[in-house]
């Protein structure tokens, strides 16, 4: 009996992989609008870091809900 379900480790990486593009993606994005550029890299904090974590979960419900996320679509998840 096979099943309909993914691979498991399609969705284990595909959640990985799309918490990593949004978090340094929009983590960027909000830290070059915000003045939170280092050396480094970028440091957020206060409204900059809760505006990153909202972004994050919106980008997950957003493309969950019109069928799938990024890395979903692209390691055939959905």
């Amino acid at each position: 009996m096979t099943s309909d379900r993914p691979a498991a480790w399609k969705v284990i990486t595909a959640a990985i992989l799309d918490f990593l593009l949004v978090f340094i993606g929009g983590g960027y994005v909000i830290a070059r609008l915000t003045g939170g550029i280092t050396e480094g890299g970028f440091q957020l904090s206060g409204g900059p870091a809760f505006a990153l974590f909202a972004l994050v979960v919106a980008y997950f419900v957003v493309l969950n809900r019109m069928g799938g996320t990024v890395f979903k679509r692209l390691l055939g998840v959905v």
